[in-house]
């Protein structure tokens, strides 16, 4: 994602990313700009274990960790006591933690102040999937363009489900998008986030990235980014700051994920159980934004989809990643590798930043449901491709609900 407020040195850097863009090894595709973070987490198999043998949470409501993940972590030289005081900015190759089972994200309490979360500035890399009945493997042309426009403000009465996904990465702070999503486990006090695989995990060449957390509405009232300069973190987050708890993408995005090249975009996405960084008040995040998207994952086929609708907050140029905009627009097909899964891909304009955002259709009730999340886009942003979820995506998304279902 890109920055909020981009200094002379971020613009050159952004200006370095645009020229180095993936490009989508496919045939008759334009060169790509793969708009997702890294999110890896356990598989159903290997990750629905109780909570007490990972991150759990107290009585407080804050992430707790327990003493057999500790000392996995020192067995990697790190020492959660020192974390909070600077030790998570060691980005040294043996302290990156890739494994599913080695997530940990320990609160900081107020490491994302207003200045953070407006200047987080970076975007990562790529996406995930499943199968179309009757798409596998096609290709349709490139869709027209379609502007992106403003969520009408206030964002919590137009697109309460919706928020930004902070992160720190290597590179500095990083800016995705993200959609609360309802959790079976707990109907009607869901705590469970739907983001992209690479907005929380690097993929094949990195770990997991560190001090994630999610703002609801952020921005509610869509200030502009002067007025942003002098806002409070309660306009900033109306609805709170939430910590990534647990986080778990698919195996295929752990082990083929890359930022360049369209690689695991087909299964590029994520699941987020979060916990609000000042504590519990009793009220899940469901309660607190009121409101949560079903997940469909059986979405029909391309054929039969009348339209969707994707989420975001675009920070690439000429966005600046303070406001939230929406495409909507009937999707055709993209094939990005022939073994792959092929994706959903509409028109749409939003650059970097938008990855993760949630693509809403009519599920197969007819109502409004989660379908799909931003992934990856060429470098000329006319348009955007997401994956279809089906039995991966459910088989991540279970295991989340279950690991803390007794809780």
């Amino acid at each position: 994602m890109r920055p909020i407020r981009p200094t002379d040195a971020a613009r050159r850097k952004r200006s370095a990313r645009r020229k180095l863009s993936p490009v989508l090894a496919a045939a008759s595709l334009a060169t790509v700009l793969a708009l997702t973070a890294t999110a890896c987490g356990p598989t159903e198999d290997d990750a629905g274990g109780e909570p007490s043998s990972s991150t759990g949470q107290s009585s407080d409501g804050k992430i707790k960790i327990p003493d057999d993940l500790k000392d996995r972590l020192k067995e990697h030289g790190i020492d959660l006591d020192q974390w909070k005081n600077g030790e998570w900015k060691n980005w040294d190759k043996d302290k990156w933690l890739r494994e599913a089972k080695d997530y940990v994200n320990p609160i900081i309490e107020d490491l994302w102040d207003p200045d953070r979360m407006r200047d987080a500035d970076k975007s990562p890399e790529k996406p995930v999937d499943n199968d179309i009945s009757g798409d596998d493997g096609v290709t349709d042309p490139t869709p027209a363009a379609v502007s992106a426009t403003p969520v009408a403000t206030p964002y919590h009465d137009n697109a309460p489900e919706s928020g930004k996904l902070l992160f720190d990465g290597p590179d500095g702070s990083m800016v995705c998008s993200a959609t609360v999503v309802k959790d079976p486990a707990h109907p009607g006090k869901s705590n469970m986030v739907w983001t992209a695989g690479h907005c929380v995990h690097a993929g094949k060449k990195g770990g997991w990235y560190r001090n994630i957390a999610f703002v609801p509405a952020y921005n509610n009232s869509g200030m502009s980014v002067a007025e942003l300069e002098t806002a409070s973190k309660e306009q900033i987050a109306p609805y709170g700051v939430w910590w990534g708890q647990w986080a778990q993408t698919s195996e295929q995005w752990i082990a083929q994920g890359a930022s360049v090249g369209g690689q695991g975009a087909p299964y590029d996405f994520a699941v987020l159980h979060v916990t609000p960084e000042k504590g519990s008040t009793g009220k899940s995040l469901e309660e607190t934004v009121g409101s949560a998207l079903p997940v469909d994952f059986n979405a029909p086929a391309v054929p039969e989809i009348a339209g969707m609708t994707a989420t975001g907050y675009p920070a690439a140029p000429p966005f600046d990643g303070q406001k939230a905009l929406q495409c909507k627009d009937k999707p055709g097909r993209l094939s990005v590798f022939k073994a792959d899964p092929t994706m959903y891909r509409i028109g749409c304009t939003m650059t970097g930043g938008s990855s993760g955002g949630g693509w809403v259709a009519a599920g197969q009730d007819g109502k409004p449901a989660l379908v799909s999340n931003t992934s990856i886009g060429p470098v000329t942003a006319g348009w955007l491709a997401g994956p279809r979820l089906g039995a991966e995506a459910k088989g991540v998304f279970d295991s989340v609900s279950k690991k803390f279902a007794g809780q």
